[in-house]
């Protein structure tokens, strides 16, 4: 059966991605964020993954607010990215892996969740940036992939316990693939941060240590929050912390934390990445 390795969980600002066009990693306003990532590149390097898993919210470029599914799984052989307008340039396109996205959405059908299904997708920087942050080399990226996408744009947006119950679910259908595959769980966003109102430039520092301390020993806490008591505690574009809740929701058991930094702000936003990996 195949094997959940464990769960990276990274920001997606789209100023990484023209950090990473114009070299500026070793910036000071960027070197604590890259600095966490080659430790998880030599994790990568001995774990060797086969697919990756990508749980992410879509901006605009594949649903716009007049068609916005609460959750979607790609389904297709390949997933390219287009010019969103921020300066990031397009990458290569991601190789789909269908057999687990088949497997995924039936068994999550069977768990009574309602899916999109797409068997055409666009992804936007919430998906490529912590791809390219992971896996840096020149070309197009080295593994597999299978994105599942949560609404946390418009409203109604699914509650924390809805999008942890979704992670528990992908989690068991991965451990019943028949199949010898090592995964990788990838979730998305956040931290804390608001882009526009009266609270442009939020940030809530003791709360989001808070969130990510729990991802370790206490990854339903965030639970307890309706998704409007998330909001203001995190800002409206802070709610992203979901896609790290389902990510994190798809290890059953105990996890350790092998990368945990926190930065700010990138953008005006509350960058933290961490590397999960199971216990047992």
């Amino acid at each position: 059966m195949a094997k959940i390795v464990g769960s990276i969980v990274t920001s997606h600002v789209p100023a990484i991605g023209r950090a990473i066009a114009g070299n500026l990693q070793n910036e000071p306003y960027w070197k604590p964020f890259f600095d966490a990532f080659p430790p998880i590149h030599r994790w990568l390097d001995e774990v060797k993954p086969d697919v990756a898993v990508v749980v992410y919210n879509d901006h605009g470029l594949n649903f716009f607010l007049d068609k916005m599914p609460t959750f979607s799984v790609g389904a297709a052989p390949e997933y390219r990215n287009a010019d969103e307008g921020w300066g990031i340039p397009t990458l290569p396109p991601f190789t789909g892996d269908t057999e687990l996205s088949w497997h995924l959405i039936n068994q999550l059908v069977n768990k009574e969740f309602d899916l999109t299904t797409c068997q055409e997708m666009l992804v936007d920087h919430a998906f490529t940036l912590p791809l390219k942050l992971l896996w840096p080399q020149e070309g197009a990226c080295p593994i597999k992939v299978v994105p599942v996408c949560i609404n946390t744009v418009q409203f109604p947006i699914p509650s924390a316990s809805r999008c942890y119950k979704l992670g528990e679910a992908i989690g068991e259908a991965i451990s019943a693939w028949d199949s010898d595959a090592r995964v990788v769980v990838i979730g998305t966003g956040g931290l804390s941060h608001q882009l526009d109102g009266e609270r442009a430039g939020f940030i809530n520092k003791p709360f989001d240590l808070q969130f990510m301390q729990s991802l370790v020993d206490k990854p339903k806490w965030a639970t307890q929050y309706t998704v409007e008591q998330l909001v203001e505690h995190t800002g409206s574009q802070g709610i992203e912390l979901l896609m790290w809740l389902a990510a994190r929701a798809t290890i059953k058991g105990d996890v350790r934390a092998l990368q945990n930094t926190y930065h700010l702000p990138i953008s005006n936003t509350a960058a933290g990445v961490m590397l999960l990996e199971p216990l047992a």
